[in-house]
């Protein structure tokens, strides 16, 4: 029977992210090469998203959070309709196969 393991991490997506820079070459080098991402562009997460990819992670889920808290709780905004919460948190959730000893 196959065995899995997961990983939960928040991942921002953030230009001034330490692999900022290398996650607009991978996107560039993807045929986009006048792309100029804003400020909280979700393609600055590839470069992370890419180094789990290559220690074998998979990812299985990923969901925009409004809000993470100092405790690593996610907050939910309360008010009326027209309120509008922005966000460059993502919840995402990796799995790997667990390898047989």
């Amino acid at each position: 029977m196959e065995k899995w393991e997961y990983l939960t991490k928040f991942v921002w997506a953030n230009k001034e992210n330490w692999k900022a820079e290398e996650s607009i070459d991978f996107y560039r080098k993807q045929g986009f090469s006048d792309f100029q991402p804003k400020k909280f562009s979700p393609q600055f997460m590839i470069a992370s998203l890419n180094r789990l990819g290559e220690d074998g992670w998979e990812l299985v889920h990923m969901e925009p959070v409004p809000e993470v808290g100092e405790n690593e709780d996610v907050g939910f905004p309360h008010g009326g309709v027209n309120l509008v919460t922005w966000s460059n948190a993502y919840f995402c959730v990796f799995k790997r196969k667990v390898q047989a000893d």
